[in-house]
């Protein structure tokens, strides 16, 4: 493993070196030309004679883009100092991303765990220590963050159509300065709008996986070409069977997006709608053997690549939420659906204006209102691996204080009689809702205040509040197989029958813990004020700012209490419940903190570039950390990068390399002597490059990759943990590798396009590779190393017809992105553990027609 480990990061930094010393040669020898001029505001008839697509290309140094800077207009790639990667709609589709988190990884540097289904992957950015969610990532429509604050949820927000224009991803640099005030990654997603000429297409695709799916878009002008009004409308609806396939729909719904633009004098006004209604299963961790560290294989009766908990077994449940105190009652409930999955049910609604005058004055503003339930229904991993019936029911007796010796009888929920030597498995069937509403604006205006230099002030302020409840205290006894049945335990001992799960399967721990139902409500507000510079000089631009962020969040949370929810001693599975009780606590938060960036960028020649950078940025507090930490520090991160931009009719590439040093991250473990509270750091250094090459025409190969070396800092107490040999063991975090994040990850795709008499074929294949990571912070989780290949063909027939196929993970590698995420330290127990792989085999085709 360590021979691949050098191998891959030496192929990495041997082609980037290649190309890099190439593009060198070719810019000695090109002849000198006049630097570009800075982009100006286009007339508006000019601007909305946009074309389609597939026309267009981000291998451009001359783009430009419009996120990460205050510039009227936007800026030109190569003028921008900092990293920003773009991607087209035509682009997107040919990366064909299982998710909108999963398209991220075309921004170098970005690790999505793509294998949780359509929403709530685990997203990486590379030197940003994270453990779960996405906290260092921030998902904008046309500028706005969806959510002030980051939430599990904030991917699911987001889905991809036909109503994209494109996608702008900035790690770290200025990103500290707008919005939110991201230091990670801001993906900001610009909706297409009308034009001039009515435009449009529809497409239907299918799956190999049950998916069929209606994409569509029309833009057009309103009241004539000259009225200088445009309308557009698109989206999409689909349903799926899903590659891990639960006996109903994994995927169901769609969405709805509508704009309406008018050019003015000097500038225009834009306002959008957007409406998505959509159910996603999500998938959580599931047994895998584990012969050796990072070796994985399939585990009996359950496909990691294919296989799921779902199933019509147990799709319907009713939990039982709370006492009713008098024998023989029926506890108050909830049913619940598992086929409601984890999706968005929420309305958007903005708009923008963006005003430039002659004067040197130019103003903008983005105003966003969200509101909806973004709710979760689906199983979790308890953290325990697979064990036979028998075992489990010894166990349970035990935990239960229950004697040995006992009669046990085991059927699933229709009756037929358990094998006590099968293996099962015990899972969390949870109920999270969260119903979300916020309205930020952010303003700037902007006065060149002498040739070349342009100051912008600015403030983004949000209002938002989140009501918060989980269901999430039951377990469930499954087999441990594919779409498997729920286990009734009961034992009797002659004369009482005990029942250990009810007649679903389902039971309480008989040690509650205080997450095992929760009700909370939050209102906050953010509030920012920041002062940029951009100042022109001959070749060089230079550019810096400072952002003063404010958080002021309050908010309640219900107590719980324990106990027998049907006075039946009898019916141990609810003894020991944990409910909400009418008493409350009412955390709150009040925080401030800088943050600031300082940016070189130097034009070499009209296709070469190299700028430096330097920022801090900061994360406050979310309302997790508020209720649970209120002591919660405020993580600094600090980001140094030098990047090199180079663009040639042979040649586009974009490399950087970056140090980041955090301070004051905060992190939680739960282990069997109790909780324990960490606050560290971390250091890294890395490259990330993104590059393509066109040797002769019609032929390229693009590589984007990254090379990350990070650890753990700042905390030299010993944390205890569970070694390999079972042993009790003790040891720092400092040095430690940050856990989830491959110190290698690659993508490499050739590509060749055919021209014919009546349009064009264009076929590629991506290899992808991801290194060796750790599942947890003391490296006894080894997630190995894997590789993917995906392949595509897009064959345009004529001026209409749009023909593409594609397909993803054709090999059937698989591939660990999660290890156990509820157990600190070694997670494997006779050869097997849980974990997720990425998606098995998929293929798609879709006709599509345009006009």
């Amino acid at each position: 493993m360590n021979a691949w480990k050098k191998l891959d990061r030496r192929a990495l930094a041997t082609a980037i070196g290649a190309v890099l010393v190439a593009g060198a040669l070719h810019a000695q020898d090109a002849p000198s030309q006049d630097p570009a001029p800075p982009p100006q505001t286009k007339p508006a008839a000019e601007q909305r004679q946009h074309p389609s697509s597939a026309e267009k290309t981000a291998q451009t140094l001359d783009q430009v883009v419009v996120t990460g800077n205050s510039a009227a207009g936007g800026i030109r790639k190569i003028d921008a100092s900092y990293s920003i990667t773009t991607a087209t709609l035509q682009q997107i589709k040919e990366l064909n991303p299982v998710s909108v988190a999963d398209l991220l990884k075309v921004s170098p540097g970005i690790y999505p765990e793509s294998s949780g289904g359509q929403t709530g992957a685990n997203i990486e950015v590379a030197g940003f220590p994270s453990d779960s969610g996405a906290p260092f990532v921030t998902m904008q429509l046309n500028g706005s963050p969806l959510f002030p604050k980051w939430d599990y949820f904030t991917d699911a927000m987001v889905r991809l159509d036909d109503t994209i224009d494109r996608l702008e991803a900035v790690q770290g640099g200025t990103s500290v300065l707008y919005g939110n005030g991201q230091p990670g990654l801001i993906a900001n997603f610009i909706l297409r709008e009308g034009s001039s000429t009515p435009t449009g297409d529809i497409g239907v695709t299918y799956g190999s996986e049950g998916m069929v799916r209606l994409d569509g878009f029309y833009g057009f002008p309103i009241g004539g070409k000259d009225s200088g009004w445009y309308g557009s409308i698109g989206g999409f609806w689909r349903k799926s069977d899903g590659v891990r396939d639960p006996e109903f729909a994994a995927d169901k719904g769609g969405q709805l997006t509508a704009t309406l633009s008018h050019d003015l004098d000097h500038g225009s006004v834009m306002f959008y709608a957007r409406a998505l209604k959509d159910k996603n299963q999500f998938v959580t961790d599931t047994p895998i053997l584990n012969p050796g560290p990072g070796k994985f294989s399939k585990y009996p009766g359950f496909d990691p690549l294919t296989g799921t908990f779902g199933s019509n077994a147990n799709r319907r449940q009713f939990f039982e939420l709370a006492p009713c105190f008098t024998a023989g009652c029926s506890p108050a409930g909830h049913r619940i659906d598992m086929a409601n999955g984890q999706g968005g049910d929420v309305h958007m609604l903005g708009g923008n204006l963006d005003l430039d005058f002659d004067s040197g004055w130019s103003l903008s503003d983005k105003l966003l209102f969200v509101a909806g339930n973004m709710d979760t229904t689906a199983f979790f991993s308890t953290g325990d691996n697979p064990t036979t019936l028998g075992n489990f029911i010894d166990d349970a007796a035990d935990s239960f204080g229950l004697p040995a010796g006992m009669t046990a009888t085991a059927t699933y929920r229709d009756g037929r009689p358990a094998d006590m030597n099968e293996n099962v498995t015990v899972q969390n069937p949870e109920y999270i809702h969260k119903k979300i509403q916020s309205i930020s604006n952010e303003f700037r205006l902007s006065k060149e205040l002498f040739e070349g230099n342009r100051l912008t002030f600015g403030n983004y302020t949000a209002v938002y509040s989140e009501e918060h409840s989980e269901e999430a205290g039951l377990n469930m006894l499954l087999q441990a197989r594919n779409n498997p049945d729920p286990i009734v335990v009961t034992l009797s001992d002659g004369t009482r029958r005990y029942a250990i799960t009810d007649g679903q399967g389902l039971y309480w721990n008989s040690q509650p813990q205080s997450w095992m139902a929760f009700n909370e409500h939050w209102h906050a507000t953010t509030t920012a004020f920041y002062l940029a510079d951009e100042w022109n000089i001959g070749k060089w631009r230079l550019d810096g700012g400072v952002r003063v962020h404010h958080d002021k969040i309050d908010g309640w949370r219900q107590n719980t209490a324990s106990g027998d929810l049907d006075a039946n001693p009898d019916t141990v599975y609810n003894n020991n419940a944990r409910y909400l009780i009418d008493s409350y606590r009412r955390p709150s938060s009040s925080r401030t903190a800088p943050s600031w960036t300082i940016g070189a960028n130097y034009t070499i020649n009209d296709n070469m570039s190299a700028y430096a950078r330097v920022n801090r940025g900061v994360f406050l507090p979310s309302f997790d950390d508020v209720a649970s930490l209120p002591d919660a520090p405020i993580e600094k991160i600090n980001n140094m990068e030098v990047g090199f931009k180079y663009q040639a009719p042979w040649i586009f590439a974009d490399v950087s390399a970056y140090r980041r040093l955090f301070h004051g991250v905060p992190y939680s473990i739960n282990l069997p002597t109790g909780r324990v509270d960490l606050v560290y750091g971390s250091v890294t250094k890395g490259l990330n490059a993104a590059v393509t090459v066109k040797p002769f025409e019609n032929f390229s190969v693009a590589l984007s990759g990254n090379y990350m070396d990070g650890h753990y800092s700042d905390y030299a107490d010993c944390v205890p943990y569970v070694a390999q040999d079972g042993s009790d063991q003790c040891t720092s975090i400092n040095g430690m590798t940050l856990d989830r994040q491959p110190k290698v990850q690659y993508r490499l795709t050739p590509a060749y396009l055919i021209p014919t008499g009546w349009g064009s074929v264009k076929l590629w294949v991506t290899y992808e590779h991801v290194g060796n990571r750790y599942g947890d912070q003391i490296e006894q989780q080894p997630l190995g190393q894997y590789h993917d290949i995906s392949i595509g063909a897009i064959a345009n027939v004529g001026k209409h017809w749009v023909l593409t196929l594609r397909g993803s993970n054709i090999t059937n590698e698989i591939g660990i992105t999660e290890g156990n995420a509820r157990l600190f330290g070694f997670a494997s127990s006779g050869g097997v553990i849980l974990a997720r792989s990425i998606e098995g085999r998929e293929y798609n085709f879709q006709a599509k027609y345009q006009f």
